[in-house]
């Protein structure tokens, strides 16, 4: 029964390198990302926690992945929700290429542009913040913005 498969995949984590941007032949915008996540786990020899890096491709499809390209660099932290996506191929040399990847759904920016990814310098980590400004016209006309006080007859 197809309705009870699931394929949902969320991490957080830093870019290795600056995003590619790219269009399709239709002229569809796609970016690549990869992203490091680490995973702590207790060295067996010495006791000692130790990270172990994972590193994921990311595909972004569309105005999304246009402003990843835009506003995302190298060493950046994101946290990124998709689907998981297996392809294989044939490489030039006639063998057999896999390979897993993440088709987003959603990027969030995560930290600002000004931050430094080895954490100096800004009081030693990210705060979650955005360079993409947000859309505030769904608020228009709802009597609270632009100096405008709210109805006092809201029932809570």
């Amino acid at each position: 029964m197809a309705g009870t498969n699931l394929n949902i995949c969320a991490i957080t984590g830093n870019l290795t390198r600056d995003p590619e941007l790219r269009s399709t032949p239709g002229g569809t915008p796609v970016c690549k990302l990869r992203v490091a996540v680490n995973s702590r786990r207790k060295d067996g020899q010495t006791g000692e926690w130790v990270d172990k890096p994972n590193y994921f491709d990311v595909t972004v499809w569309g105005a999304q992945g246009e402003n990843c390209a835009n506003y995302l660099s190298k060493g950046r932290p994101v946290a990124v929700e998709g689907r998981l996506d297996w392809r294989e191929w044939e490489s030039q040399d006639g063998g057999k290429r896999q390979a897993v990847e993440i088709i987003a759904n959603s990027v969030q920016f995560l930290g600002s542009r000004g931050d430094n990814p080895n954490g100096n310098g800004n009081g030693g980590g990210f705060q979650p913040t955005s360079d993409v400004p947000a859309d505030t016209s769904d608020f228009e006309g709802a009597g609270v913005s632009g100096g405008d006080k709210p109805d006092d007859d809201i029932p809570f």
